[in-house]
C-alpha cells in the first residue's frame, strides 16, 4: 500500500491513478498537507474516497466523508474540520454513526412499547396493538430518528382526510406516547410528534330520541338472542361502558342491595352503580339461567364472556327501522295490506328483503324515507342515552356525572344543553311569582 503526502487540489486528485490489480495492493493512501487527518484512498477499481484518520481516546478511528469528485476538496476539508472540532471538544463523531446503526427501528420500538408499557399500564392496549401497525406499518423498517416532524404532520393530515379527525388524533397520541417512552428509556432523540396541533373534535351527543324509543324497544323485545337482549337492556339501564357490561361478573353484584361495583374503570377508579328495579330483575333472571363467573357468558369466545354484539346491534336497528316504516304506512297512508303481519321478519336476510320492500312501497307513495331508521346510533350511545334522559328529566350535572362514573366535569358538560327544560320551568315559576307579587301590590 503506497502512502504519500500531497496538497489536495482538484487537478492533483484527478491525476492519481489506481494501484495495479496484480500488485497485491487494495488501495493507495494519500494524506492532505493542509488538513490534519484528511486522507484519500484510491482503490484498484478506480474509486477515490475521502476519510478522516485520527486517534480518539487512544484508539484509531476512520471516518468516511464521501467520494471524490462528488465531494469536492473544499467540502472534504470543511467536513474534516468540523469533525476535528468535535474531537478537540472531547466528542467522537463515530459515536453518532454507531448509535444510529444500533438505534431501534419503529417496529422494534413498537414491540418494546407494547410489552414494557402498553400491556402493563393501559386498559386500551388492544387498540394500540391493532391501530399502530394499521397506520404506521409503512414506517416500521425506518430508524426512529429518521421519522421527522414533517413526516408525522403529513401523515396526521392524510389520516384526518381519509379516516376522520378522531382517528388521526388518537394515532398522533399513540405515536407521541411511543417516543416519550423511548426517551424515558434512554434514547437521546427528539419526539417528532410534539408540537403538532390536533384536529378540533366535535363532542358526540347522539342518544335515543323520544320519537325513536318506541321502535327501538319494540325491536329489542322481538330479539330472540337472550344474551344480546339482556346485555343491551342492562347497558341502557346502567349507563355503564360497553367493556364493563360485557365483562360483568357475578362477584361484582349485590342484588339484594341492588348495587354493582365495577372494579376496573376507564378513569382507573372503582365505581358503584345503583341498579334500578328493571335492571335488577333482568340480572336476577340471568342468575337463575347461567353458570360460571360471567353474567353474559359465551363459551365460543377466548375470554369466556360475550364480546362482539355489533352484528346483533345492527339487526336490532334494522328491525326497528322496519317497525318505523310499518307504522308510517299504516297510520299516515292507511296502508292495510293483508300481508302486513307477515312483515315480522325472522332471519337477517328476510329482514333486509322486507325493508327493501317497504322502502319501495314508501317511494311509490312519494314518502321520503332517507332519514328513517337510527342514523349514526352506536352501542356507546346507550350510555349517553341514560345521561341525556337524566338531564331532560331534571337531574343535576353532578348527579349525572356521579351515576356515569365521570371523573371530571368536562365529561358531563355535553348534557348541559339538554338541561334547559328544568331551568326554563324554574324561571317560569319565578317569573309567575314575580308578576303575581307585582299584581298583588298594585291591587
Amino acid at each position: 500500500m503506497a502512502v504519500s503526502r500531497i496538497n489536495f487540489t482538484k487537478q492533483s486528485l484527478e491525476k492519481l491513478t489506481p494501484p495495479p490489480k496484480d500488485g497485491g495492493q487494495v488501495y493507495d493512501t494519500y494524506y492532505d498537507l493542509k488538513t490534519k487527518g484528511l486522507v484519500l484512498l484510491v482503490s484498484y477499481g478506480g474509486s477515490k474516497t475521502f476519510y478522516l484518520y485520527r486517534k480518539i481516546n487512544g484508539r484509531p478511528e476512520r471516518i468516511k466523508l464521501g467520494g471524490f469528485p462528488d465531494l469536492s476538496v473544499e467540502m472534504a476539508r470543511n467536513k474534516a474540520a468540523q469533525h476535528n472540532g468535535q474531537i478537540a471538544s472531547g466528542r467522537n463523531p463515530q459515536d453518532d454513526k454507531r448509535s444510529l446503526r444500533m438505534e431501534m427501528t419503529l417496529e422494534e420500538l413498537f414491540d418494546i412499547y407494547m410489552e414494557r408499557y402498553s400491556k402493563k399500564h393501559k386498559r386500551s392496549w388492544k387498540y394500540d396493538e391493532r391501530e399502530i401497525p394499521k397506520f404506521l406499518k409503512h414506517w416500521f423498517k425506518r430508524k426512529i430518528s429518521g421519522i421527522s416532524r414533517a413526516d408525522v404532520q403529513a401523515l396526521h393530515a392524510k389520516i384526518g382526510a381519509e379516516n376522520g379527525m378522531y382517528q388521526a388524533n388518537r394515532l398522533l397520541e399513540r405515536l407521541r406516547g411511543m417516543y416519550n417512552r423511548a426517551i424515558e428509556w434512554g434514547w437521546e432523540g427528539t419526539n417528532p410528534a410534539l408540537g403538532i396541533k390536533k384536529f378540533r373534535e366535535i363532542t358526540r351527543d347522539r342518544f335515543l330520541q323520544p320519537n325513536e324509543f318506541p321502535y327501538f324497544m319494540q325491536s329489542l323485545m322481538a330479539e330472540t338472542n337472550r344474551t344480546l337482549h339482556d346485555y343491551i337492556m342492562v347497558s341502557l339501564f346502567t349507563g355503564a361502558r360497553r367493556s364493563n357490561v360485557l365483562a360483568m361478573r357475578w362477584e361484582q353484584l349485590d342484588l339484594e342491595r341492588a348495587q354493582w361495583r365495577v372494579p376496573d374503570t376507564k378513569n382507573g377508579e372503582p365505581v358503584v352503580i345503583a341498579l334500578v328495579p328493571e335492571a335488577a330483575e333482568i340480572l336476577q333472571q340471568r342468575r337463575r339461567l347461567t353458570n360460571g363467573p360471567w353474567v353474559f357468558p359465551n363459551t365460543d369466545s377466548a375470554s369466556g364472556h360475550f364480546e362482539d354484539p355489533k352484528r346483533g346491534w345492527r339487526r336490532i336497528l334494522r328491525r326497528g327501522e322496519l317497525y318505523q316504516l310499518l307504522h308510517l304506512l299504516r297510520e299516515q297512508c292507511k296502508w292495510n295490506d293483508p300481508q302486513i303481519e307477515l312483515m315480522k321478519a325472522q332471519g337477517e336476510a328476510d329482514l333486509e328483503s322486507k325493508l327493501a320492500e317497504l322502502h319501495k312501497k314508501a317511494e311509490s307513495l312519494k314518502i321520503d324515507t332517507s332519514e328513517f331508521g337510527f342514523p349514526s346510533l352506536r352501542l356507546h350511545d346507550l350510555r349517553r342515552t341514560l345521561g341525556s334522559w337524566q338531564a331532560i328529566t331534571g337531574a343535576s350535572l353532578q348527579v349525572i356525572g356521579k351515576s356515569l362514573g365521570h371523573k371530571s366535569q368536562q365529561s358531563t358538560a355535553i348534557y348541559a344543553r339538554l338541561h334547559l327544560d328544568p331551568v326554563r320551568e324554574s324561571i317560569e315559576k319565578a317569573t309567575t311569582a314575580m308578576l303575581a307579587a307585582a299584581a298583588k301590590s298594585i291591587a
